[in-house]
Parts: structure tokens; sequence; C-alpha cells
């Protein structure tokens, strides 16, 4: 009894004298408890003292009491006293520490491996956790390092388990249980995939995966008011030499409204990493940072600032990238207080991490001008968030079977309070995302951010050419760092190149999110250029629909043009019907390719207040997903429509030769209905399988519209099918596809359809091909098309890669004597203009 009581007293006692440990003026610890494990005497670090094992002994629940001494002395690092020693766990073992203060605490457990005995610690393996966290699982260790993690603690006792893997064992050289200021970890931060905000931080367990004092030294816990640890940046910069180190730490300023020493000490918000961009006033690029984590999480990303490089107040604006996500846009450091030099941050959370790597850049704004494009970050925090599981290791927490069904309860509860608040958010999101839509088609062309949507898709021609697109006003919200696009195609590998046209080469890529992507990179010796580039930007940017190719980002640093795709299993449309050996389609399925390009082309001529015009409907443009789903890719050469009271935009000449509507071509005046015309001869390619120009053919064949036309105007188009197709096609279905192929390609825009007709009649087809009457035979029956003769089917299959050259040697009616080489300069391929 008397033991018991002198105990207790002498944990008061142990209480009162740790509480008055302060780690520096800033913030006083309620709770503050440090240990040295299997040390028998007190251990001075800096300017804290962790007590002796045997003293904090009273803390331990442990079935053997076995401590460890290091043979050799551990000299590296501040905390290398605390390595000297360690306490080794055979069983399921348990700290329990009475919270004086609920909240916030940090839990540091230290380890350093070294071999005592039989035992060799780099071989343990075992998990810590507490009642509703899983810190640790399966953990091992094979050098120093101390894990820190932060809780917020709602009861009266905290407890911490130590519980070694199968027939392992586990060690622990000192633990820390702090408290923390409740307002270091705020309630909610900015989301970024998809846009809104997180609610709920101040309840996630969270573990420091980085800390990192941007172009300054190492900052230790003595000199940071929360005791923590702040390492150099430069060992994770990607591109050294883009960045500089300045420092000015005695300019730092805190301020109410903006960062405390407790948010990071001045020795952070003094230094800073910033642009190499000094006398050079077309700088584009951005500074990049590379850290590791754990796939599978949600992160916490703090960004320290400080503007200690300008001179006047709005003169630094920039922007910040998390991967390949624009987070924050037009940053001006000196708008927090409207002075210089005053310390503050921002809080961003990450999706669910894909990738065992996460970047972070900053680079300069392309909306503000200034004389010297630059960019800051004085520090950075990385912080590993808690699963649905309450688990940081990615296993679920250990529970005890006395609050198993409390916990469960718990859980059950939040679970549903949380899919209630989803369901809740996700409303909020459409509704909010619709009344952008409707504002941005009736009054404006401001982008709206989409997520990334990891979908497929392959590539089609661009139009980008060589100069800057810094003056260009996009929504940088879709802004890539080229580095990150250089990692995505395995820095640009020619293997990975899976088109070249016009702009230049196609290469196939995967994001650091894990989505695939087609990127598109320009050749700086094109003839297509800047304009163009960005009116695919503009178009894409608005355009969301599942038969129109989904734009994933742009890049436009170091003078580059980059266009990012969602990248097309199956490519394009036209690799399908001729010349790449792709696999042949079947009737039903080139139907279904027909009704979803028109379904996309439909759409873009009714779907806004304006009419928007294609301008280069061919079959190279209409790419296939993994499902042969097709969508209408390439708006480069787009415009949109007339107004209201106007019946047409007059406007040069563009599109792909073969493809072009001959009233455009004569009157140079555009509708939907040039569009309609580009349509019917991607009918004829589809159902014929062979270029819409080929000079190597007979003279009467070179233009397949013109060829197919006279066949079916004698009813027989029968006679010039693909050869795939002989036997298959139902006449009825073939007669209904020729006709509106003929409509389509009528010599006045008048008299042409409208995209919504077309799309009736091909589904129509579609249903006459698909229809089985009593009696009717299958599709191999002599009811079906009848095999051609060798004679007209043996034309050639070949690319239509025909120089200018070649088409101003030809001779083509119905031009006038008009040169090819003139007319047509930038059309010398089908992919290309």
């Amino acid at each position: 009894m008397m033991g018991s009581v002198g105990s207790r007293r002498f944990l008061c006692v142990l209480l009162s004298i740790l509480s008055l440990v302060c780690l520096s003026s800033g913030f006083t610890p309620v709770d503050n408890y440090l240990i040295d494990c299997g040390s028998l005497t007190n251990t001075t670090v800096g300017n804290r003292v962790f007590v002796a094992d045997n003293s904090a002994s009273n803390f331990l629940s442990t079935p053997k009491n076995t401590f460890a001494n290091a043979s050799i002395s551990v000299t590296s690092g501040d905390d290398s006293p605390l390595y000297q020693t360690a306490r080794i766990f055979d069983g399921t073992s348990k700290y329990t520490f009475l919270i004086n203060q609920p909240g916030r605490h940090w839990i540091r457990l230290y380890f350093y491996p070294f071999v005592s005995g039989s035992y060799d610690m780099s071989n343990a393996s075992f998990g810590v956790s507490t009642l509703n966290h899983a810190f640790l699982s399966n953990f091992s260790v094979k050098a120093s390092v101390v894990k820190e993690f932060s809780v917020n603690v709602t009861s009266k006792n905290l407890v911490i388990t130590i519980t070694p893997s199968g027939n392992s064992f586990a060690f622990l050289n000192a633990l820390e249980v702090v408290s923390v200021p409740d307002e270091l970890i705020t309630d909610d931060a900015e989301t970024f995939n998809p846009v809104g905000r997180f609610k709920g931080l101040s309840w996630q367990a969270l573990e420091t995966v980085h800390r990192v004092n941007m172009g300054g030294p190492t900052v230790s816990f003595e000199n940071d008011t929360l005791g923590r640890t702040w390492v150099p940046d430069q060992s994770f910069l990607i591109q050294k030499n883009l960045a500089i180190s300045v420092s000015n730490v005695a300019a730092v300023k805190y301020v109410d409204g903006g960062a405390t020493q407790d948010s990071a000490p001045n020795a952070v918000y003094g230094t800073a990493s910033r642009m190499n961009s000094d006398n050079n006033p077309s700088s584009n690029f951005n500074v990049t940072w590379e850290f590791n984590v754990q796939p599978g999480f949600q992160y916490l990303v703090r960004f320290h600032f400080c503007d200690i490089v300008s001179r006047n107040l709005n003169e630094l604006y920039f922007d910040v990238y998390i991967d390949s996500w624009l987070v924050a846009e037009n940053v001006d450091p000196s708008s927090v207080a409207n002075t210089l030099a005053v310390a503050f941050y921002m809080d961003f959370v990450t999706a669910a991490t894909v990738s065992n790597k996460l970047r972070v850049s900053i680079g300069p704004t392309n909306t503000i001008s200034s004389a010297y494009p630059n960019a800051i970050l004085n520090g950075l925090e990385i912080m590993k968030m808690n699963n649905s599981l309450g688990s940081l290791s990615g296993t679920a927490p250990a529970v005890s079977n006395s609050s198993s069904k409390k916990n469960v309860g718990v859980i059950a509860g939040l679970s549903i309070g949380a899919l209630i608040l989803a369901v809740l958010a996700g409303i909020f999101i459409m509704f909010c995302r619709k009344r952008r839509r409707l504002a941005r088609q009736g009054h404006s062309k401001t982008w709206i951010p989409f997520s990334i949507s990891g979908g497929n898709s392959h590539t089609m021609g661009s139009k980008y050419s060589n100069g800057t697109a810094t003056s260009l006003g996009y929504n940088l919200r879709y802004r890539i760092p080229f580095v990150a696009v250089q990692e995505a195609t395995n820095s640009f590998d020619e293997s990975w190149v899976i088109g070249i046209g016009g702009f230049g080469k196609v290469y196939r890529g995967v994001l650091n999110d894990g989505t695939k992507v087609a990127v598109k990179r320009g050749n700086p010796r094109s003839q297509q250029g800047l304009a163009e580039f960005q009116t695919e930007i503009e178009m894409l940017s608005q355009f969301r629909h599942r038969h129109l190719v989904s734009l994933i980002g742009y890049c436009d640093e170091k003078n580059e043009m980059i266009l990012i795709y969602e990248y097309m299993e199956n490519g394009t449309l036209k690799s399908h019907l001729y010349g790449s050996g792709s696999p042949s389609l079947s009737w039903k399925d080139r139907l279904e390719i027909c009704i979803g390009a028109a379904r996309g082309l439909h759409y873009l001529h009714t779907g806004y207040a304006k009419a928007v015009i294609h301008r280069d409907v061919k079959s190279a443009n209409i790419l296939l997903d993994e499902n042969l789903m097709a969508k209408v890719a390439d708006f480069g050469l787009s415009k949109t429509g007339p107004e209201i009271d106007q019946t047409h935009v007059s406007t040069a000449v563009k599109g792909s030769f073969g493809y072009l509507d001959p009233e455009y071509f004569r009157r140079q005046q555009l509708t939907e209905k040039s569009d309609v015309y580009s349509f019917g001869v991607v009918l004829l390619e589809v159902l014929c399988a062979r270029p819409v120009i080929d000079p190597s053919l007979p003279r009467e064949m070179v233009n397949l519209a013109e060829w197919a036309m006279k066949w079916q105007k004698r009813g027989q188009l029968e006679q010039i099918i693909d050869a795939a197709l002989v036997g298959k096609i139902r006449p009825d279905s073939l007669r209904k596809f020729g006709e509106t192929a003929e409509k389509c390609l009528a010599d006045f825009g008048v008299d042409r359809p409208s995209m919504g007709d077309i799309l009736w009649n091909l589904e129509y087809a579609l249903q006459l091909q698909a229809a089985v009457l009593p009696g009717d035979p299958e599709e191999n029956s002599t009811n079906m098309i009848g095999e051609l003769s060798p004679q007209i089917n043996n034309f050639s299959h070949s690319d239509d890669s025909v120089s200018a050259t070649q088409f101003e040697a030809s001779s083509v009616d119905g031009l006038s004597g008009v040169s090819m080489s003139r007319v047509f300069s930038q059309l010398v391929k089908s992919e290309g203009r």
C-alpha cells in the first residue's frame, strides 16, 4: 500500500518537473513525457531531459523487462545520446500516459538498430498502435530514424501498444508524448482533385513524412518551439541549377491572421529557394522538388511562404503545383497583411496517391506580368493522413475485445456520417458546376477545372509551333509542369512514340497519379502555330462529353507547346480502316463508331449558345477507346459558328484535303454544314476502307467522294465496299447508310442534313443491320451484299502520305487549275495540315 502511494507521489512530482520543461518561449506543453528507453539514467538532449527508463517504468506494462546497450558509442545526429540504449519487447507491451489536457499531441518514436546479446534489432518486426490508430505494422528498421505522429487525444489516458510480429520482437530507443497547440492543425484545407475543401482535419491522425527548410540549413529541435527538425531541400530538388538559395532571417514578421512561431521558426521563414531567373525577363520554368510517399494514402501538404526577396509590395506573383495540379494561382505574399516578409502557410489535401512519388513545384504566373519572373518557397511539410480504418500503415488498428463493440459503433457512425456528408457535398458540387457551366455558356469563356478521369486515349494530329505561350490567357489549372510531362513520357522516350503528324510527335505517357495520357509535343520546325495551340486548349477546356476527347492539361515551359489528353487504347478510326495493320472492324462496330462521332459533333453544333464548328473532321481525328467507343479529337482549327442573325462565318479556308467542303472552299463561308460534308466523306471511308485521296489509283478512283457517289447514284454502292465486309451487310442497312452519306455530300450546305438528322439515320441503319425478321437468313446468307469482283475491289490500301509536290503534279477535276501546293501547303499528310 505504501509502495503504491509512493509511486503515485513520484509520478506527480515527475509530471510537475516535466511540465516545467519548455521547448522554447513559443509554447509550453501541458503534457510532456520524454523517456530514454533502456537507460538507467536521465539523458539531456539539447534543452530537453529524457527521464531514465527505470523511473518511467510506471508507465509501462510488459511481460518481460529487457534492456539493451550499444557496444559502441553512437555519434551521428543530434539525437545520438538516445541511441545508446534500447528496451526490448518480447511480447505485447503497453505504455499508458495520463493526459492532463486533451487535444493534439506529438508521439515521437526513436529507433536505432544495434546488436545486443542475442538481439539483432535490424531483424526486429513489430507494430505500434493506439486504441484508434495503427501507426506502424510489420515495421523493421535498418538505420536510425524518428517516426513522428500527431493525434487528437480525447480520453484521459493515451495507451500506446507495441506488438511484435509473429515470433519476432520489438524495440524502442526513446519515446515522446508531448502536447501540441490545437491550432497547429486547422479543421479544413483546400483540395484540388476534385476542387473543394477537406473538412475534419483536426480529427485526423498524421505522420510527418517530410519537413523541409527550403534554401537553408538544418533547423534542429532546439531552434523550434515544438521540437521539430527541418532538413535542407537540396537533396529533393530535381534540377538544382534552376533554384537559388536566399536568406534574410531578420526580416521575418508574424502578424495576426498569418503564421506564428509555432507554425515554423524564423530560421525557416527567413530562408527560401527561388527561381534562378535573374536578368532574364522571359524565364518560364518551374522549380520542382520530389519526395517519396506511400501510395494509397491522402497527404496534407503545407507550404510555408515569406516574401524576403521583394523590395516593393505586389512585386512577386507565382503559381504553386502539386504533381500535375495547379493548386494556387497568382500567389502574392505581400497581400497577406499588405506588407513584405510576413510569414504565412497554405494547406492542401491530396487525393489518395497512386505513385510512390509526390512532386511540388513553383513557377511564374502567366496572367500577371512582372519585370523578372520569380517564385519562392520557404518551407514544406508533407504529412500522411490516416485511412478510413484509422491506420497510417495500411492495416486496421488493433482493438481490444472489451471496447470492440464501442469502436464498431463509433466507426459505423462516422462512416454513415461521412457518407451523408459525401452525398451532400456531391450534390453541392454538381449544383455549383452546373451554375458555372451555364455562366460560361452564356457570358464568358472562363474555364472550369475538372478532375482527371484516368480514362484511356490514343492520339490525334495537333497544331502548335515554336514561340512562347507565356502571354496566353489560359486557365492555369490545366497547366502541367514540364518536369511532370518529362517523367510521364520517360523523358520523351522514342520507343513511346505512338504517332507523328505535322505538329511533331505524340507519346504515350503515365502521369504521377497513374493517369494514362497521350502527349503531343510541338516540333519547333512545324509550320503550325500558336493560335491553333491556344484554340485547342480553349475549346477542349469547355467541352465535357463522352464522345469528345478530354484535355488533361498543357505545358508551355521552356518555349515548349505540349498538349496532354486522355489516352485512347485503340488509336484512330483511320488506323483500323487501312494502312496500319490494325484489326478490321465489323459493320456493327463501324456503325456504332459513326454514331458516337455523330453524337460528339451534334453536341458541338447544338450544346452551346453558339455552334462550334470543328473544321477538321476526318477518320484520323476520331479516336477509339478500349471498348471502341468513338471520341472526336483535334480542335485546333475549330471556330465558333455564326451569330443568330447571321448565316455563316467568313474565314480563310482551313481543313484537310479530301474532306474539305467545296462550298466552303469556293465561298470561304463556314457553317456547321461544312462539318457535315467532311463527315459524309468519313462515312464513305468507313464503308470502303481506303484513303480519301489516293493518286496511285486510276484517275476516276483518286477522289473517294466522287468515285463512291458515282456508284451510289447507280444504286451499286455494294460494288466498292471493304472486302472484309462482303457478305456481312444487310441490304437495307447499306441502303440507308449510302443515302445518308449522299445527303451529307450535297453540293450546297442548305441541302445537307443536320448532325441530328444524320445521327437518327445512322441509328436506323444500325437497327436495320441488327433486325432479324421471321425466315430471314443469317449474316452469311445470299441476301447479304454479294461478293465483289476482283477488278473493282483491287485498289491500293496504302496510307495517304502524299507530298505537296505529288499534289501539284496531279490534276484533280473541279479545282480550276489552282495549285494544290499553294492552297494546301500545310496539308501534306492527313494527320497534319
